[in-house]
């Protein structure tokens, strides 16, 4: 048994030859940490994800030299061993080095990769947590992920295994609230492993596009109509699918609540 004593969260001081994991949020650049608006001041490298709020950029240093190596839908145009690298080449460089991802750096943005990364080449690394797009999207859509008396748990997925497809699970075993993440292209897939697994098709989904930002969408639908739904509203990228009782409650908190909740 092992028992640490040291954080690995940043702190005040941003020192030369570090790489800091900092998470971005969902968008909306007023949900940055201070932190995180800290580390951009102090930065001379910015290795950035393709952001929904590209507006948070504005808080980088002027001089410091900005990178875009974001993801879409699959494609990875600077391909995540070369993002390693250049992070571990700027920190051995001398440079304070941000690593900006959407969300949080730990909650499906490979942030724990980049880290290894960092440990291999003896390189000092810190993690400034960032809102993630789990909880803000459902929140901006106003769902109570664990609203008593419909959901005591949650779980967050991923629609995208390393590979591309859709992870191997027991997709009939899944608590009664989901939220999936990158879902959009693979809903259909999704629908279909849960429907199979024994969920009925009239189960509540709720789709968050753009969520945070002054563009936000919240598409109400069920499990079994959701893809042909989703396709017909023309949902764009980047979205966040909510699947289960709570998602019935998207824009419906000034409504009488179940009669099973208002009693539990």
């Amino acid at each position: 048994m092992k028992v640490e004593s040291t954080s690995r969260l940043a702190g005040p001081v941003f020192a030369r030859g570090e790489v800091w994991l900092v998470g971005a949020g969902p968008g909306d650049p007023s949900l940055l940490t201070l932190r995180a608006v800290q580390a951009l001041e102090a930065a001379d490298l910015v290795l950035h994800d393709a952001l929904p709020g590209r507006a948070v950029l504005r808080h980088v240093r002027r001089g410091a030299e900005v990178i875009a190596v974001g993801k879409r839908k699959g494609a990875a145009p600077v391909p995540q061993a070369r993002i390693n690298a250049r992070l571990v080449q700027g920190a051995l460089a001398g440079l304070r080095v941000v690593r900006l991802k959407g969300g949080d750096p730990f909650i499906f943005g490979r942030g724990g990769e980049e880290a290894a990364a960092c440990d291999a080449a003896g390189v000092t690394w810190r993690v400034v947590p960032g809102v993630s797009a789990g909880l803000a999207a459902p929140a901006a859509a106003g769902i109570p992920l664990t609203q008593r008396g419909i959901a005591s748990a949650v779980t967050f997925l991923t629609a995208h295994d390393e590979a591309g497809g859709l992870p191997a699970m027991e997709w009939g075993a899944l608590p009664r609230t989901v939220v999936a993440f990158m879902a959009l292209t693979k809903l259909d897939e999704v629908a279909t492993r849960m429907l199979a697994g024994g969920r009925p098709g009239s189960t509540p989904v709720a789709i968050v596009s753009e969520a945070s930002l002054p563009t936000q969408r919240v598409l109400r639908t069920s499990l079994g109509a959701c893809t042909l739904d989703a396709r017909r509203a023309g949902m764009p990228a980047p979205a966040l699918v909510v699947i289960g009782e709570a998602a019935a409650l998207a824009g419906t908190l000034d409504a009488p609540l179940p009669a099973q909740a208002a009693h539990a």
